[in-house]
């Protein structure tokens, strides 16, 4: 090693250099904990503590495959912190996941989940299975049940095309998760966490067809969002104003997943409320 890449390398990198386990998560935990997404120090039980908090997330099943879809509000009491903030991510290229609660540590949470997809699949050479990373993510979830428990709870919704499944139009799948950690598949077709949870499955129950295509489910998820907007102030209507509309990512066996384009959820979203203004009751 020459004298510059002695006084140049940050302290500790030969660690993340060597060879080491498949997990992400347990190499950092190993070598460095304070990265890991966790509870702000100087936080205790009461404090109080006032974070963004993510809102209203549904998932769909359809006969290709599943559709994530998020609003873009976030709340911190009764005050708006943010009008447009993302909430539904792709993590790899057959799954995405949306989050509910405290936006700062669900951010992590899928920061932390993408880099331990992309760490196996290099290490290993082949994609963790669908089972592996709904289990992952669940142990991610209960390592936060400490925070969880002092109010900085974070739940994901995760979805993914499932690639060994040998019935394809089995194949797209949904996963919730309680504070604890424990996972739950998803069997009715559809699924929605978040404060607005229960009016938009009031919504999806009325309309969601488990054998509709991509466009209708898109459709779908996006009347269920503006429904649950509708009943509950910390989730967001979309905005025609400041053209802000919600996150929709779709997931099929050809396409992989795919962030819809602004320009079409854009265009639902009018269509939508053009027929709302009609139609106020749905």
């Amino acid at each position: 090693m020459s004298f510059s890449e002695r006084t140049t390398r940050a302290p500790g990198l030969d660690a993340f250099l060597a060879p080491g386990p498949s997990s992400f998560t347990d190499l950092v935990t190993a070598h460095s904990p304070h990265l890991l997404p966790g509870l702000p120090e100087g936080v205790t039980p009461g404090s109080g503590l006032q974070v963004p908090h993510g809102t209203t997330i549904v998932a769909l099943q359809f006969a290709d495959g599943v559709v994530i879809a998020g609003d873009r509000r976030a709340t911190s009491g009764n005050v708006i912190s943010q009008r447009d903030i993302e909430k539904v991510f792709v993590t790899d290229s057959h799954s995405a996941m949306g989050i509910a609660g405290a936006a700062g540590i669900g951010v992590g949470m899928v920061r932390l989940f993408s880099v331990e997809l992309e760490h196996y699949e290099k290490i290993e050479g082949v994609p963790l299975s669908f089972d592996g990373k709904a289990n992952q993510l669940a142990t991610m979830v209960r390592n936060n049940l400490g925070a969880a428990m002092q109010g900085l709870a974070a739940i994901p919704l995760f979805v993914g095309y499932d690639v060994d499944a040998t019935d394809p139009s089995k194949a797209g799948r949904i996963v919730t998760y309680d504070v604890t950690g424990h996972r739950s598949d998803e069997s009715r077709g559809f699924e929605a966490i978040g404060s607005g949870s229960v009016f938009a499955k009031s919504a999806l129950k009325k309309r969601h067809d488990v054998a509709a295509d991509l466009p209708t489910t898109v459709r779908a998820a996006v009347e269920a969002l503006y429904d649950a907007a509708d009943d509950d102030s910390a989730t967001g209507g979309p905005d025609l104003t400041r053209g802000i509309y919600p996150v929709v990512v779709s997931i099929t066996g050809a396409e992989g997943a795919l962030r819809r384009p602004e320009e079409e959820i854009g265009a639902i979203v009018r269509d939508v409320v053009t027929g709302r203004t009609e139609n106020p009751g749905g």
